[in-house]
Formats: structure tokens, sequence, C-alpha cells
């Protein structure tokens, strides 16, 4: 079978594509034929060494095919089940600890650019059967941040106010959960044409971040001056303008930090403002299993920016740096 291995240095056109002897389920596993994986931030500090892996490691978080074979004891999983990879491999259900946050899918154990994977069950879940392979593979990590920023951690409501930024996965997909419970979404984004695809997927409001750099006081202007409940912050750094758009006691879930940068706001907008500010990764299966539940009941639909081989994850991850991406780039065999 073939798989993508990472190697020293570790930079994205050094990613090699071998061929390895396909694994055999072992008791309680299930041998997985792998169809797809969607790129996220993640993916891409492993594949460019900023966060470290150790040589030969198999990339990608996320990832999503069919059982070919069962090891003994199996129950859950049948040959032929699509079945959807759980970004975190020891954390079934319950708070997140330290236990159960150590190891991450791609990372610190191999991840799901291998044409087949031989993992327990306790590694996956089902697969919304509304979605294709490529559309589901871009749910375990991006779909599932925003689903537990909102849902889990958030308990959003119809009426809530919710600010968006920019058209990475984890934003799209809060956009599109946050409409589907009944909220009104306001987003940023840096162009007249992504804000209009913000527009058509549902968002009340869009602020245009470059010809607006105080674009904190016209978010918070969109809600009669009360701010925003509940902000899903991607970029990290100099918040000042989130903390300025979110309403009093307000909540910003923290899932990412495409800036790299320190947070830093001054203390005054924090304790004055009564914010709530949580930090969160991913989610557990259970999480997940929720999270395909609903999605399988509103229909809800992953928006996919584009598609390239395994054998093209270099030009993928090229794709992603350039920033021009709607929605989820997408992998394949």
């Amino acid at each position: 079978m073939k798989r993508i291995e990472l190697s020293k240095p570790t930079t994205p056109d050094a990613l090699k594509l071998v061929e390895v002897d396909p694994p055999e389920p072992a008791a309680h596993e299930v041998l997985v034929r792998i169809r797809a994986s969607s790129l996220n931030f993640h993916d891409y500090l492993v594949a460019t060494g900023v966060l470290e892996a150790e040589a030969r490691r198999v990339p990608m978080s996320d990832g999503v095919g069919e059982v070919v074979e069962v090891g003994s004891g199996v129950t859950e999983f049948a040959v032929g089940d699509r079945v959807l990879g759980t970004f975190f491999p020891d954390w079934s259900d319950g708070r997140p600890t330290a236990a159960n946050t150590a190891r991450m899918r791609g990372d610190q154990v191999d991840g799901f650019a291998s044409e087949y994977v031989a993992l327990p069950v306790s590694n996956f879940t089902h697969v919304p059967e509304s979605l294709s392979d490529q559309e589901a593979a871009t749910l375990p990590c991006a779909g599932l941040t925003a689903w537990r920023a909102l849902i889990v951690e958030g308990g959003i409501k119809p009426g809530d106010s919710v600010l968006v930024e920019g058209t990475g996965g984890v934003s799209i997909f809060a956009l599109q959960l946050a409409r589907a419970a009944g909220a009104t979404v306001i987003a940023i984004t840096s162009n007249a044409e992504k804000a209009a695809r913000l527009g058509e997927l549902g968002a009340a409001h869009v602020v245009n971040y470059v010809e607006t750099p105080d674009w904190g006081k016209s978010v918070r202007d969109l809600t009669g001056g009360h701010g925003v409940d509940h902000v899903v912050e991607v970029v990290g750094g100099d918040l000042r303008q989130v903390m300025h758009a979110r309403k009093v006691g307000g909540k910003i879930y923290m899932v990412g930090a495409l800036s790299r940068m320190p947070v830093q706001f001054p203390a005054g907008t924090l304790i004055n403002g009564n914010a709530n500010i949580i930090g969160l990764t991913v989610g557990s299966r259970k999480h997940q299993t929720d999270m395909v539940r609903a999605i399988e009941a509103t229909g809800l639909k992953p928006v996919i920016d584009s598609v390239f081989s395994f054998a093209e994850i270099a030009r993928a991850f090229e794709h992603q740096k350039a920033k021009a991406h709607f929605g989820k780039i997408c992998l394949t065999w």
C-alpha cells in the first residue's frame, strides 16, 4: 500500500510517498481503506516542522474510509461501513484531561495519509450518510472544533449573535452551525468576493477588516451597540478589536492561532467586560458522534474549496499557505 511519511528536515516538499505492507487488524480493531482527508492548520504546522514529529510519521489528522476487515471482538462496525477517524485517539468522552489530549493524530501518532490503517474501534465513528467521503473528511478537526465551541461550550440558542473570522474551515463550519441553531452571524473578511459568498451561506452582515481597521466598533454597531454573544477566534495575536466586538459577559472561543503571535489586549477590557475566554482543542469521540447526528438531522453540507490527490500533498499545502481558499482543501487516493 501507499502512504505519506515525514522526512527531516520537515517541509511539504520533503513529504515522501512510499510503499509499505498493509497492516492487519488486531482484536478490537478494524482495517479501513482510507478514501479522503482534509487539510487543517495543525497539519500545516506538522508538515512545515513547526510542530515537531518524528521522521516517518504519517501526517493528516482527518480521515474517512470504509471498513474492509474486522478483528476479533468487533461488534460496532461491519465490513462495508463508512467510518470517520477521531482527532484524539485517547479521548472518548468526558472533559479534556492531560492524559486524553496528550496524543494528536498526525502528530504524536500516525495520521490518515495512508491507503489503509488498522486502529481500535474507539478511534472511529460512523459517517453522516448524507455526505460524500470528501465532505465527511472535513469534519473530525474543523467541523468538530466549531461544534464544541458553539454547541458544547457555548450552548448557543436561537437569537444569539456569533462573530466568525475569515473563510477557513472552522469559521465556515461555525457560520453554518450557528445558522442551523437559529443564531445571527456577523463575519469579517478581506475582500468583496468572499463577503458575497459568506452572505450566500447565511451571514447577516459582513465587515471588510481591511477597509475598516476599527472593525470591532462596526460589529458592535451592527448589534445595536450591545456586542456579539459568541466569538469563534481563529487568528489570535492582537485581540483588541475582538474584545470591543463582544458584549459584556460574551464568550470568546480561542480555537486557533493563525497569526502565531502572542495574545494581547488591555486587561481592563477583559475585567470590565466580564469576558469569558475559553481555549479548546477539537473534541472527543462522543462530541463527534453527537455532531454526526446533528448533520444528518439538519442536512448541513461542508464547503469544499478544492481537491488534490495524496500524491499532490505538497501542492495542497502550498494552496493552503496562500490563504486564498474558501472552505476546506481535501485529499483523495
